[in-house]
C-alpha cells in the first residue's frame, strides 16, 4: 500500500503530517508507532526527524470536515497541538477548497480558518484553541489548592511566581528575564516535573516567558513528550492568556508572541459564559512532499522513499531574517 504524506511545521514545530482517509485501511496503532519510531528520530529518521506525526482521520460524531490526532516523538498523544493544528486547517482547506471549517481533536471542535499572510508566500492560518481550565483535575496536578496562579511553589524555586492552566494541554509558565529564560534552571525545573515527582503525576509543559514590551512576549517551552522545542503552540496562547490576566493586558488585542522558529499573533478573548478562549495566527509551512510504500517506511527503507522538497522553507528563512 502507497502512503503520501507532507513534512510539515508551524513555528519549526516539525511533524509528519499523514491523511488516513486516504489509505486503503486506517494505520493500527502499531504501526503508528512504528512509523512514530521510524520517522521521528532526530538522529536515524526521515529528513532529520521530527517533534512528531499528524494524522488525519474521519470525523465518528459532529460537522467538522475531519479528526487530528498527535503522536509526540516519544510515542505519547498530546490533546491537542497549536502549531500541528494549523498546518492540518491547511492541509485540508486545500483538500476540500474550504477556507473557514472546524476540525476535532480529543477535547473540542476547534475553528480554523486562512488568514492574511505573516510575510510574502508565508501561508498562514488562524486557530482556535480552547477549552481553558484552571482546576487541579484538569491539569492534572497535586496541590492543596485547587489551582495555582502567580505563587511561589517551594518544590520548584524560592524566586519564581508560576501559574498552571490547560488549553487543554497543561502548561506551567513562570515570567523571567532574559538570562533565566536561556539559563539551567529552565532545564533543571523542566526535568523535574516531567520525571517522578509529587506535583505534576502525568509530566507538565513548562514555559518562561519574557516581556519585550506592551503586547509583546518571547516564550520558550520545553513540551512534556518531546524536550525544548521552537515553539509550541498551546504554550504560545497560554502564555498570552497569563500575560493578559497578570500583566494588565488587554482581552481582544493581537499579541506578538516571539519563539526560538520564529513569531506569531495570538489573541485572547473574555466570554462571560466559557471562559477564556485563543486565537493562534502562524505560518502553516510545507517544507517536503514524501511519498512510499508503507512497508519502506515501516521497514525505514528510506533510500526506497520519494522526497519533494518545496521552497517553503527558504520563504519562512526570509521571514524569520525579516523580523530578527
Amino acid at each position: 500500500m502507497k502512503i503520501t504524506m507532507q513534512k510539515v511545521h508551524g513555528s519549526e514545530n516539525d511533524f509528519f503530517l499523514i491523511d488516513e482517509t486516504q489509505l486503503d485501511e486506517p494505520l493500527t496503532e502499531k504501526e503508528i508507532d512504528t512509523l512514530r519510531t521510524r520517522l521521528c528520530d532526530r538522529e536515524t529518521g526521515l529528513l532529520g526527524g521530527a517533534d512528531g506525526l499528524l494524522l488525519v482521520e474521519e470525523v465518528l460524531n459532529g460537522e467538522s470536515l475531519a479528526k487530528m490526532r498527535v503522536i509526540n516523538r516519544d510515542g505519547s498523544e498530546a490533546s491537542m497541538c497549536g502549531n500541528g493544528l494549523r498546518t492540518v486547517a491547511r492541509y485540508l482547506a486545500e483538500k476540500y477548497k474550504k477556507s473557514s471549517f472546524t476540525v476535532e481533536t480529543m477535547f473540542a471542535d476547534l475553528k480554523v480558518r486562512k488568514a492574511p499572510n505573516l510575510a510574502e508566500q508565508v501561508v498562514t492560518y488562524q486557530v482556535e484553541i480552547s477549552p481553558v481550565r484552571f482546576e487541579a483535575a484538569a491539569i492534572p496536578m497535586q496541590t492543596e489548592n485547587n489551582t495555582i496562579m502567580d505563587e511561589v511553589i517551594p518544590e520548584l524555586s524560592n524566586d519564581l511566581r508560576f501559574s498552571v492552566v490547560a488549553v487543554p494541554n497543561p502548561h506551567l509558565i513562570t515570567f523571567v528575564d532574559r538570562q533565566t529564560l536561556m539559563g539551567e534552571e529552565f532545564e533543571r525545573i523542566a526535568a523535574y516535573v516531567n520525571g517522578v515527582n509529587p506535583l505534576f503525576p502525568d509530566g507538565v509543559n513548562v514555559s518562561f516567558v519574557e516581556i519585550l514590551g506592551t503586547n509583546e512576549i518571547f516564550v520558550r517551552t520545553f513540551e512534556r513528550g518531546v524536550g525544548f522545542t521552537s515553539a509550541c503552540g498551546t504554550a504560545m496562547c497560554a502564555s498570552s492568556l497569563m500575560y493578559v490576566l497578570l500583566n494588565e493586558g488587554e482581552f481582544s488585542e493581537p499579541i506578538t508572541v516571539k519563539n526560538t522558529g520564529g513569531m506569531v499573533k495570538t489573541v485572547v478573548h473574555e466570554d462571560d459564559s466559557d471562559g477564556y478562549w485563543m486565537e493562534l495566527i502562524g505560518n502553516a509551512t510545507i517544507t517536503h512532499l514524501v511519498s512510499g510504500l508503507q512497508t519502506d517506511f515501516l521497514e525505514g527503507h528510506f533510500n526506497k522513499i520519494s522526497v519533494k522538497e518545496t521552497v517553503e522553507q527558504a520563504d519562512y528563512l526570509a521571514f524569520l531574517a525579516s523580523i530578527k
